[in-house]
């Protein structure tokens, strides 16, 4: 008698057993997983490395938008069209000063 008690107690435990266990892993992840609290330092980090590599991005874009516009073909500005045909063609002399235009 003292057996089928003891299996009943053991078969009554084990649902809430195995449920505890289950809580245990999803909190577990929660915490320490790949995207858990404690992961969310590095996505700060992550996220101010991007927004200063957006940052860059933006000045180059800017930059490339502003020599864009003198090529337009409606009017090139002759000063730069002159100093990237001489770049492409091998004229420009290492001894020679280039002013960039901002």
């Amino acid at each position: 008698m003292a057996r089928r008690s003891t299996l009943s107690v053991i078969k009554s435990a084990a649902l809430p057993a195995v449920a505890l266990f289950i809580i245990a892993d999803f909190a577990g992840f929660a915490v320490f997983g790949p995207n858990g609290l404690l992961s969310l330092a590095g996505y700060h980090q992550q996220k101010a490395a991007k927004l200063a590599t957006l940052d860059a991005l933006k000045v180059q874009q800017i930059k490339l938008q502003h020599h864009a516009d003198l090529l337009d073909p409606r009017h090139v500005d002759p000063d730069y069209a002159d100093e990237l045909v001489r770049h492409e063609t091998g004229q420009v002399r290492p001894d020679e000063v280039i002013i960039p235009r901002n």
